[in-house]
């Protein structure tokens, strides 16, 4: 019989309602010379014809529907205000569309420095009014400097499933992960391991924002980041496709160390602190995972149960 129902080590969960399961397994004017091309009309927020392009493309709305995302995003592109702010994201690699400079700003070591990284990546430098530069950021303390940053192009799911890729295939899939800083430090853990993506659900769930691209510290440029419309499907799709879908939680089946299914294609789905998986992702699941800790410890950090498990399923296949 087909699906992974008689493969090793895989627990089905409410089995008997869901019959058998298929799948096997910013400066004076005079320093802004010379440091880029001025921003086209469209790509100025605070342009008429910024404003009729978002409007004729729907702005900022979350795509719906569809069992999972194409390349589209979640948000539409996203100001980063302030000059530290400004200088980490440089500094962070953060793709930038264009950096918006107040007239005669009074220039410090972090001015300098965004201007100077921002030339080096042919970043547009375009000096802007104060009172264009309030309204641009909202009211936010920008101290003369802003960055917009593009939407995030989100692969599809089944960009993650590809047969040429090296190594055993891992991705990691997040059920209700919310802070997108839990993003950004699973991303770098996935680089960090050998995984393959990252699936994010298009509701209630962390995007790619700027937060996320600083905290994956450049692994954001390097490891996929797919969006499903409905992450229950999505995970039944990775079924038939050969992967083994675990689910971490802290009432597991198995133990992180005695899992067995290291070796085999994985889906790792990563709940929420609060809530842990959604019913339908558990019951979705072929086996649900714990972390081992002292009593003392209530439950990890998301970022961190993922790390933890990811290196485990490393040490595993390296060993394999």
């Amino acid at each position: 019989m087909a699906g992974n129902s008689q493969r090793r080590g895989a627990v089905r969960k409410g089995s008997s309602k869901k019959g058998p399961q298929v799948g096997s397994g910013g400066q004076r004017r005079r320093g802004l010379e010379g440091k880029g091309p001025t921003p086209k009309a469209v790509d100025r927020p605070y342009h008429k014809a910024h404003k009729a392009a978002q409007k004729s493309s729907g702005g900022g709305s979350r795509p719906g529907g569809g069992s999972s995302g194409g390349r589209r995003s979640k948000a539409s592109s996203e100001i980063i205000a302030g000059r530290n702010s400004v200088v980490e994201a440089l500094r962070a690699h953060i793709p930038v569309t264009t950096m918006y400079v107040a007239g005669r700003i009074d220039s410090d070591d972090r001015v300098r420095e965004s201007l100077k990284m921002a030339a080096d990546r042919a970043i547009p430098i375009l000096e802007t009014p104060r009172g264009e530069l309030d309204r641009l950021t909202d009211g936010a303390v920008h101290q003369g400097l802003a960055l917009q940053i593009p939407p995030y192009e989100y692969a599809h799911p089944a960009d993650l499933i590809d047969p040429e890729t090296p190594g055993i295939p891992l991705v990691v899939a997040l059920d209700g992960i919310t802070d997108p800083r839990n993003l950004g430090a699973i991303i770098r853990s996935v680089a960090a391991f050998g995984g393959h993506g990252v699936v994010v659900p298009e509701r209630r769930s962390a995007g790619m924002t700027a937060a996320a691209w600083k905290t994956s510290a450049g692994a954001a440029a390097r490891v996929p980041v797919a969006l499903a419309g409905n992450l229950t499907r999505t995970l039944e799709d990775y079924r038939k496709a050969g992967f083994f879908v675990i689910g971490l939680d802290m009432d597991g089946d198995v133990e992180l160390p005695q899992l067995q299914l290291s070796t085999e294609p994985l889906v790792v789905v990563v709940g929420s602190e609060g809530k842990g998986l959604s019913r339908l992702v558990a019951e979705t699941c072929d086996q649900i995972v714990s972390v081992p800790m002292s009593s003392s410890v209530e439950s990890l950090n998301a970022g961190i149960a993922a790390s933890v498990t990811l290196y485990q399923i490393a040490t595993s296949r390296a060993a394999y």
